[in-house]
């Protein structure tokens, strides 16, 4: 990475705390967050610092992102069939029990008041640097691109997660604090706008360039997911072959043990750390050392697995406490050390190959799709897949998503959701089991704060 950009990481670490400072706090449709100051954008040396004072904020203990117990990972993997809870908390239990109400606090904060902030810096970022004086027009092009990367993926889990959500595109209060709900279809519009934008301005990775801050491969790996997820699939492909085709940078890597290590050439995107003493909230909050206290792996993603299944041997943990063994994602290794030696994985390339592989099924390629399928499947050390109709290779394309990507950004409750399967696969795991528990509740306060927004079905 450009000496200039490793001179913004550093100036990164100490953002969190200047941009809370800046300016008084204001109304995002619901939630709360400050502004940005406008000395930020005096060039792009400190623009490039607000945007990545953002990336740095959202490993912090509390963020969607951090991978901890209040990030998508954790929260998703109880609403799914991936964690079973052992939280005393009643917000966990009712993330495992899909009995959320629009007065839990950890889904609130976590999933849509954490998101709203960003989404707020980010909306302050765009104006700011587009009214600049001071910065190159080819420079504002990247700043800009950086935050729309940002905006897209929190427009991504909210509407994901809540369905129809406020879309709030500006700082403006009086119109933020009166927005209604835009429907899921328009916030995906904005979405792809985003992120097309943002894989366009971003610079392509350079071959000694970190893989931390996104760049036009993150954008277009984000592209691929999103196409997806909206049933374009000739756009998914091609989103996906760009970044497949990069063999320079990117590998699956056959060494499982080393998937999730910084630098990883498996990782398109990755957060660095920033709490001292430790590496990954993915590894404080899932690594037991004694009887669990958050969460464990269920034994349905256990028994996913099959018996050759090299993943459950480097990626599963366990140890036994009182003649009683639990399980635990053991995908990051490190408790805690001073040495950074691991980055939160956020896209990597095994997402890649499953996007094109169920985006050739549906297209009725089953020869590239079974030939994707297996490329994951090979590195596993399992032999090939025997599906060779569309719907077993859909099913056998889902099955591999949840062994590959547990745990990782909520991908087992997302696909349950997005294919229409949610209710067939966890109505008979789970007692409380209603079909609107698809959706997330709107936390209550957004709704005592902004009339305009209605609740969620079924809350």
């Amino acid at each position: 990475m450009k000496k200039q950009v490793v001179n913004n990481i550093i100036m990164a670490l100490l953002l969190p705390a200047m941009l809370l400072s800046c300016k008084k706090f204001l109304q995002v449709g619901a939630p709360k967050t400050g502004l940005v100051d406008a000395s930020v954008f005096a060039s792009k040396s400190t623009a490039m610092a607000a945007v990545t004072g953002l990336y740095a904020d959202m490993q912090g203990n509390y963020s969607f992102a951090s991978g901890g117990p209040e990030s998508i990972g954790h929260v998703c993997g109880l609403s799914s069939d991936e964690l079973v809870n052992y939280s005393q908390s009643l917000d966990y239990a009712g993330l495992y029990q899909n009995t959320v109400t629009p007065l839990n606090g950890t889904p609130a904060g976590s999933t849509w008041n954490n998101p709203y902030y960003y989404i707020y810096q980010c909306n302050d970022i765009i104006a700011g640097v587009t009214t600049s004086s001071t910065i190159a027009d080819e420079d504002k092009k990247e700043v800009i691109g950086q935050a729309e990367f940002i905006r897209a993926f929190c427009y991504f889990y909210l509407t994901n997660l809540y369905g129809d959500i406020p879309l709030n595109l500006t700082t403006d209060y009086s119109s933020n604090r009166n927005s209604s709900k835009a429907s899921s279809d328009k916030v995906y519009e904005q979405i792809i706008v985003d992120l097309q934008e943002a894989a366009d301005n971003l610079p392509a990775p350079g071959p000694t360039d970190t893989r931390i801050l996104p760049n036009s491969d993150v954008a277009t790996a984000m592209l691929a997911r999103v196409y997806l997820y909206l049933a374009k699939y000739p756009e998914a492909i091609a989103a996906a072959d760009k970044i497949i085709a990069n063999t320079a940078r990117y590998q699956l890597l056959p060494d499982l043990s080393t998937v999730f290590l910084k630098e990883s050439r498996e990782a398109i995107w990755q957060l660095q750390p920033v709490i001292p003493g430790q590496n990954t909230n993915e590894g404080v909050d899932f690594i037991l050392t004694a009887a669990p206290t958050n969460a464990v792996l269920s034994d349905r993603l256990l028994d996913a697995f099959e018996p050759a299944d090299t993943r459950k041997t480097f990626w599963v943990g366990n140890i036994t406490v009182d003649g009683t063994t639990y399980y635990f994602p053991y995908k990051y290794k490190v408790l805690s050390s001073s040495d950074l030696t691991e980055y939160s994985m956020v896209i990597r390339l095994a997402e890649l190959y499953l996007i094109r592989a169920e985006a050739k099924a549906m297209t009725a390629n089953l020869a590239g799709a079974m030939a994707d399928l297996n490329m994951i499947r090979h590195r596993a050390g399992l032999g090939n897949t025997t599906s060779s109709t569309q719907a077993s290779l859909l099913l056998a394309i889902e099955h591999e998503r949840q062994v590959e990507l547990f745990t990782e950004w909520g991908h087992r409750w997302l696909d349950l959701k997005r294919t229409g399967r949610a209710t067939a696969v966890l109505s008979p795991l789970k007692p409380s089991w209603k079909p609107t528990a698809v959706l997330f509740p709107i936390p209550q306060s957004e709704i005592n704060a902004n009339p305009h927004i209605t609740q969620n079905q079924g809350y």
